[in-house]
């Protein structure tokens, strides 16, 4: 599936191949959506310049275990960055959203999906749209989708020795 191009040819020749691309697309799709969604709620609600993500680690803090890994992760990292990482998911949820819609570097842009939502997890926040989450993310940094739609054929055949294309 590495050089499949989905067109009416490989619609025509290759029916079952073409909807399982076609199906793994739209699930890309919904995935960048759903980060998209993210950045834009986070953006509207003004998580980049106040205290809002430091109140919500808080709260969950109050909620978790002491002595539990998540305890530690908000009491040791989180809670004292709160503002900046406020910035890196929220501005990172717009990259991979955007990047994973144009199809521009899928991989590396699921790599880092995978990342915010593992942090997610590690933080207490998790819940069971996480795991389908990772799955995805995970399949996506396997199978070339950007070489299936989006920008990444292009720009590797611009740039063959780049890995951010593959």
């Amino acid at each position: 599936m590495k050089n499949f191009i989905l067109n009416r040819e490989s619609l025509q020749q290759r029916p079952l191949a073409s909807l399982g691309v076609i199906l793994f697309l739209a699930g890309r799709y919904l995935f960048a959506a759903f980060f998209l969604y993210g950045f834009w709620h986070k953006l509207i609600n003004g998580w980049l310049w106040t205290d809002l993500m430091f109140d919500y680690f808080s709260l969950r803090l109050s909620e978790l275990p002491a002595g539990s890994f998540q305890a530690i992760y908000l009491e040791q990292f989180a809670i004292p960055l709160a503002l900046p990482i406020a910035w890196i998911v929220t501005i990172g949820e717009l990259i991979i959203g955007v990047c994973l819609a144009a199809g521009l570097a899928v991989r590396a842009n699921a790599a880092f999906a995978l990342f915010l939502v593992l942090n997610f997890a590690a933080g207490g926040y998790y819940n069971l749209t996480l795991p389908p989450f990772m799955v995805y993310a995970v399949l996506m940094m396997l199978l070339p989708s950007g070489q299936w739609f989006g920008l990444d054929r292009k720009l590797h055949i611009k740039y063959p020795d780049s890995p951010w294309f593959r």
